[in-house]
């Protein structure tokens, strides 16, 4: 059987076309580039940003003496804690009264609800502050990295440690140049308004 060839008169079907409000216009189009930042190594103590770790000494210093106090009734809970079950066990052999027992379980009971509500409370007061510290310093970051895009024609910039990425290449990794960038132009020693 032999095939038919399509008739030169007849029309042939187009090759498929996307259609014409698709096809790009000859308007211009934008050149950018895509960069890569992981903001966690900001807080690098070493190789980050110097004003992160000058900030983040300053605000463990503020809660210096509330540490304190939460690791000396932790030493207390420990040691009441020893001393009850040395009781437990000489009261078993009815050495102890069980009165003495149950005062110092009470005591341990309070001890360890005191540690708790000091301790959240401390928490709180140490999650506000480091955002009252640290949001000026994430300010200028965000302003340093808006100057920074737009002197490295720069078009969008996405934070690797924010953001789930599959694949990068490591020439779209901008973090280390930033951050060399930032440290020259911002001192770590700038400084710290007091707790309201």
């Amino acid at each position: 059987m032999a095939q038919t060839r399509p008739n030169a008169a007849q029309p042939r079907p187009e090759a498929a076309q996307p259609p014409t409000a698709a096809r790009p216009s000859n308007g211009s189009v934008p050149d950018g580039r895509l960069a890569v930042i992981y903001s966690e190594a900001f807080l690098d103590s070493k190789a980050g940003i110097a004003r992160f770790n000058t900030l983040l000494g300053t605000l463990n210093n503020e809660f210096k003496d509330r540490q304190n106090e939460l690791q000396a009734l932790q030493q207390k809970i420990v040691a009441l804690q020893d001393e009850l079950t040395k009781l437990q066990k000489d009261g078993a052999s009815s050495v102890v009264p069980v009165e003495q027992i149950r005062t110092k379980s009470d005591s341990l009971d309070q001890l360890k609800k005191d540690y708790q509500r000091k301790g959240e409370d401390g928490q709180d007061r140490y999650n506000k502050r480091r955002a009252e510290i640290f949001q000026p310093l994430n300010d200028d970051i965000g302003k340093a990295l808006e100057v920074y895009a737009k002197a490295h024609n720069i078009s969008v910039i996405i934070d690797g440690s924010q953001v789930p990425m599959v694949y990068a290449a490591d020439a779209l990794d901008i973090t280390r140049a930033f951050i060399v960038d930032f440290n020259s132009k911002n001192p770590a020693t700038a400084s710290v308004a007091a707790p309201k």
